[in-house]
């Protein structure tokens, strides 16, 4: 069984902390999502029906329970001073004004509803098609298409808008 568990953490934990570190932004606790994620599917692979790919069952695991923990987090009052700070400095070597599109793109990433910050994880990080984005999320196709084309409008347009004031 552990042999198991190794190979579902080996194959699957890479694509669902990208999963989870994008809804949550906090590398740790996608850490602890992709933990709970991989526990969550070890238990349960008896039940999987095989209606999708095995990824995309692990990633909607990895997606519900970043969601559950961020509803969780927002629902917790913390002091300022407890928060946990957003990591993944920029590496300095870069240009400013590539320094400059991170940030936009950042912060356009930041503004997006879950859905839609999911969806472009899963197409653009992860490569899944919109069919493979469709079961993991549980949306409709043309709901993924839609989504992923508003977001990289709105995200080409914060590169643009970063160009406007070099």
């Amino acid at each position: 069984m552990d042999r198991d568990l190794n190979a579902l953490i080996d194959e699957h934990a890479e694509a669902a902390f990208r999963v989870a570190n994008g809804i949550l932004r906090n590398p740790s606790l996608a850490e602890d999502a992709v933990q709970e994620t991989m526990i969550k599917a070890w238990q349960s692979l008896g039940r999987f029906r095989g209606e999708s790919s095995l990824r995309s069952w692990i990633l909607r695991i990895a997606h519900n329970t970043s969601i559950s923990m961020l509803r969780r987090r927002r629902e917790a009052v913390m002091a300022p001073e407890d928060m946990p700070e957003i990591a993944g400095g920029i590496d300095p070597a870069r240009s400013s004004s590539a320094m400059s599109d991170l940030r936009a793109v950042r912060a356009a990433l930041e503004e997006l509803d879950e859905l839609s910050r999911s969806i472009v994880i899963l197409r653009e990080v992860e490569g899944m098609t919109y069919q493979e984005i469709s079961d993991t999320l549980q949306v409709p196709v043309p709901t993924v298409k839609t989504r992923l084309l508003r977001a990289r409008k709105r995200l080409a347009g914060a590169i643009g808008s970063s160009e406007e004031y070099r």
